[in-house]
């Protein structure tokens, strides 16, 4: 299960969402069976997406993240609901290339920096909302600030961080957002700015053995800060027989015919949890409307 605290300033000024996914993102590369780089960077988009999610205001909200950078990994996808419960998909699970000039998992150049972040959210309406924007590094986390800051004009931080073991699975992993309200003042955002430079990265406070709690208290250090709420999260695909039924529905009633007098069964499996939905011939042609 991962944890998300969120957090408020005194002057409900600055709100702060922390989240430790580790338990998710071992659940993400055992489902796709990712290489390193790759865990990183699905990883970081998934937080990315849960953190977001949370924020949703409807029962039935959901919010997707896309990005398509032009890199070796190919599309990455993250979809969480209003609980941040969320689910991903890459197109290419295994990408190798060197490490950074860091010495670091290179997930700018694995996902790619010549694309786009599509943020896709289905709030219930007639239509959803889509913001699009120019990838600023294809590292995630400053893609997803510069969303915030392009698209919903509001100034926020994020951090995002895997730390992934040489046999693959995940040490750590986490994410923060930090977003000020119109009202924050100078001295509030002169505060963030100094608890922010003087912080270590996500992986390396979670490393240390701080918690969720201790990093909000960290961003917001100085700015009185209380605990708003807390939940436990998890990796959730919401696929069912039903669900499928009706996406293979949509094909329309020649294909169904023609899947119909294909050999053997009609197998689907879903993108997101890799569970193999099987249909029967007779079972085919109970779809025909």
């Amino acid at each position: 299960m991962g944890i998300l605290k969120r957090a408020i300033a005194a002057d409900a000024s600055v709100v702060v969402s922390v989240l430790d996914a580790t338990d998710i993102v071992n659940e993400i590369e055992k489902i796709h069976k990712t290489s390193a780089v790759v865990t990183a960077g699905l990883g970081r988009l998934s937080i990315a997406a849960s953190l977001m999610g949370y924020m949703l205001k409807g029962e039935n909200d959901t919010i997707t993240l896309r990005v398509d950078g032009g890199g070796p990994t190919g599309a990455l996808i993250a979809v969480s609901n209003s609980k941040g419960n969320v689910k991903s998909y890459v197109s290419n699970p295994v990408v190798e290339i060197p490490l950074n000039k860091y010495g670091k998992l290179d997930v700018g150049t694995a996902v790619g920096k010549t694309g786009t972040l599509s943020v896709i959210k289905d709030l219930g309406l007639k239509e959803p909302y889509i913001g699009r924007i120019p990838l600023v590094s294809g590292e995630i986390a400053e893609d997803i600030a510069s969303y915030y800051a392009n698209s919903e004009q509001i100034p926020t931080v994020c951090g995002l961080g895997v730390l992934v073991n040489p046999d693959l699975s995940v040490n750590v992993a986490g994410g923060y957002l930090v977003q000020l309200l119109p009202f924050a003042g100078e001295e509030v955002i002169s505060t963030i700015e100094k608890n922010i430079d003087g912080l270590p990265s996500v992986t390396a406070m979670m490393s240390s053995g701080l918690s969720v709690e201790d990093i909000a208290m960290k961003l917001l250090s100085g700015l009185e800060p209380n605990i708003l709420d807390e939940s436990k999260l998890k990796y959730f695909c919401d696929c069912t027989e039903e669900r499928v039924k009706k996406a293979i529905m949509s094909v329309g009633n020649e294909e169904l015919k023609s899947m119909a007098e294909e050999p053997g069964d009609t197998k689907v499996l879903c993108h997101f949890c890799n569970k193999e939905y099987s249909f029967d011939k007779n079972q085919i042609l109970s779809l025909i409307k």
